[in-house]
């Protein structure tokens, strides 16, 4: 069933408040998030070669728990280790052979790692407590039964939203650039673990920005300080550039205060606060498109290290935001699409209990005119949704 009706509601850009948060790259919270998906695209390309088919898996349960450090001006050491444990069910063994699961969850998390935090040595710096099992027997028959296209495991709803708002953009644009090769290279004093909030109040919008400086830079708390200067200058320049607000305000590491050494600055040793300030968890972090925005509707998923081939908590909730795209940019008069979807455990994935957009028209159009072409959309991503879960296995489309 596929429901296309009027959304009652304001455009998100008419709300007089606004918040936005990102979680950035070396959050705990994304870590965990990044990681387990990280594990399930590797389970899935070994399931591929041995077997040419995805077999039963959900890496959706994670923690990575703080580790301790001693850290001061000019540099420090790794005193405990984070730990990252990994769960939940993989398939270990089909068809008379075995599959090395814990050393591919190891392998793939260690990876993860070194291509993302520049100072954190996945071989010191991490332990890993693999807690993976097999799954239940009917859970894992649904990859045995018979047909084209998976049952969902799970009756499960996902939600997604197209566009972006402003505000939307400002927040997850401004993390990816402090995150970036560019400022990276330009202040590698700067850490990964960044976090953006923004408040939009009418047409002011309020950034809140939190990021580490790394201590074997900083000699002095004068020279940290120095340093924050410079790069909230170049936030500022970034921000000058973008168009459609009265003002932006960055403010930056607001915890700090002067005078009070190591107690009033934020130091790293490692670049992430999961060195000995804050654990992370699965689920924890950024929806699907990058963003925690308390305006929307949200779902409450946890898409990461989901298997992408019949565990609809993932395959839904990025379906949802790739279809709400679909029908804006391929269908006039529209100013805003939420897209809805709704499984049933045991239903094969193509055939959702229920998939609806709530969409928001220009004035003078009217929703008969768009029906139509919305339902067209709908039908045509469900007909290849094989072809779309594999591009998922793959990790084309980021979950966090």
């Amino acid at each position: 069933m596929v429901i296309i009706e009027t959304f009652k509601g304001k455009s998100i850009t008419e709300h007089r408040v606004e918040i936005v948060e990102r979680k950035g790259t070396g959050h705990p919270d994304y870590m965990c998030d990044s990681i387990m998906d990280a594990i399930s695209v590797a389970l899935s390309k070994e399931y591929l070669k041995e077997f040419g088919a995805i077999l039963h898996h959900n890496i959706d349960k994670g923690l990575l728990a703080a580790g301790r450090v001693y850290k001061g001006f000019g540099g420090g050491r790794v005193v405990r280790p984070m730990e990252l444990t990994i769960g939940d069910r993989a398939t270990f063994a089909a068809g008379g052979k075995k599959i090395p699961v814990a050393e591919i969850a190891v392998g793939a998390a260690k990876k993860w790692i070194k291509e993302n935090l520049r100072f954190v040595d996945p071989e010191k710096h991490l332990k890993c407590r693999v807690v993976l099992a097999p799954g239940s027997e009917e859970l894992t028959d649904i990859f045995r039964r018979p047909g084209k296209v998976l049952s969902a495991n799970d009756t499960s709803a996902a939600v997604g939203y197209y566009p972006l708002s402003p505000t939307e953009n400002v927040v997850l644009d401004l993390e990816k650039y402090l995150n970036s090769k560019k400022i990276k290279d330009k202040y590698p004093e700067t850490g990964e673990d960044i976090k953006v909030m923004g408040l939009r109040k009418g047409n002011a919008l309020d950034l809140t920005v939190a990021m580490p400086f790394i201590a074997p830079y900083i000699k002095s708390e004068k020279e940290y300080f120095a340093r924050k200067s410079v790069v909230h200058k170049e936030m500022d320049g970034f921000l000058k550039k973008i168009k459609g607000f009265k003002n932006i305000e960055v403010n930056f590491n607001t915890l700090d205060e002067e005078g009070r050494g190591l107690g009033g600055i934020y130091l790293s040793l490692l670049g992430t606060s999961a060195e000995d300030a804050d654990s992370g968890q699965v689920g924890r972090g950024n929806r699907v498109n990058g963003l925690i925005s308390l305006n929307r509707p949200l779902g409450t998923e946890a898409a990461a290290g989901k298997n992408p081939v019949s565990h609809v908590g993932k395959i839904y909730n990025v379906l949802a935001h790739k279809i709400a795209k679909e029908i804006y940019e391929k269908i006039d008069g529209i100013k805003e699409v939420y897209v809805l979807l709704l499984s049933r455990i045991g239903t094969p994935i193509d055939q959702p209990q229920m998939a609806g957009a709530q969409v928001l028209l220009e004035r003078g159009r009217k929703i008969n005119e768009i029906a139509r072409k919305a339902e067209d959309i709908f039908e045509k991503e469900f007909s290849q949704i094989n072809k779309f879960c594999m591009e998922l296995s793959r990790g084309k489309y980021p979950i966090c």
